[in-house]
């Protein structure tokens, strides 16, 4: 189940077909969702084949060879391809991942669809809108806060402390999780969503960050925090294998227990 936010009083509509060069004999046929805002064209599936035997197995090297070699208006971030800066996340067959990191020989047979990250605004093609994302991801002010005077030279941080960082600092804010989680689709505005409660609780549990109730008290809110409902898309379509709805638990938890 995915959701789209289409530009106003559009559909989607059967776009153009670029056949593979003749003689190609191992052909997969990508479908991808296109717009450009500036026309009054309405957003169309465009339909592309690619000759694998002249491709990388990555799903971005499909799209890098699209439009390198095909059709250079089509628009997509990317950077790193390595699994690294999560510019390239996009919804692909269903499912929220990374471009770069999604082998080819891991999807069905057959044709394969890809659309922007679900529920977010699309910039054009497949670059949605990330800007209430990251404003999302300020507000829970991601540094470490201290009271205590400053030492001479750093915080230091015992290896038992260190290890509660695992899973928790490798998420790189592609949206992944958080754009496949219905209760955010609904509550976008004012649910941070599970990449942000992810990162929050990195911080809670950061030894050397001195301003845990404060960054509790901000979490204690109906919607901030209380409207996941562990449907678990968050855990399931993690690029990097991290759990953000333990993380939500988690942070429940210690809201329970300063109560208690």
């Amino acid at each position: 189940m995915i959701k789209f936010s289409l530009p106003l009083n559009s559909r989607v509509v059967k776009g153009r077909n670029w056949p593979a060069a003749e003689g190609s004999t191992n052909v997969r046929k990508f479908n991808i969702y296109r717009w450009d805002p500036d026309t009054t064209d309405q957003p169309r599936i465009d339909s592309y084949e690619v000759d694998m035997d002249n491709c990388g197995p990555m799903l971005l090297h499909a799209l890098i060879k699209i439009k390198d070699e095909i059709d250079q208006t089509l628009t997509f971030r990317r950077s790193c391809r390595e699994g690294i800066c999560g510019s390239c996340a996009m919804n692909i067959n269903g499912t929220n991942t990374l471009a770069c990191t999604q082998n080819m020989s891991d999807l069905p047979a057959g044709d394969v669809t890809i659309y922007p990250l679900p529920h977010m605004q699309v910039v054009k093609d497949l670059v949605p809108d990330m800007t209430h994302f990251y404003a999302q991801y300020a507000s829970i002010e991601p540094w470490i806060k201290t009271e205590s005077p400053q030492p001479d030279k750093e915080r230091l941080q015992s290896p038992e402390d260190r290890k509660k960082l695992d899973g928790l600092y490798e998420c790189i804010l592609c949206a992944c999780c958080t754009t496949s989680c219905p209760s955010y689709w609904w509550n976008g505005e004012r649910y941070l969503g599970p990449a942000i409660l992810l990162q929050a609780y990195r911080w809670l549990v950061d030894s050397r960050d001195e301003a845990a109730g404060e960054r509790l008290d901000d979490l204690d809110d109906p919607y901030r925090l209380f409207r996941c409902d562990t449907i678990l898309n968050c855990t399931r379509v993690c690029p990097k294998g991290l759990n953000p709805a333990k993380s939500i638990v988690e942070i429940k938890k210690l809201l329970l227990e300063r109560e208690i």
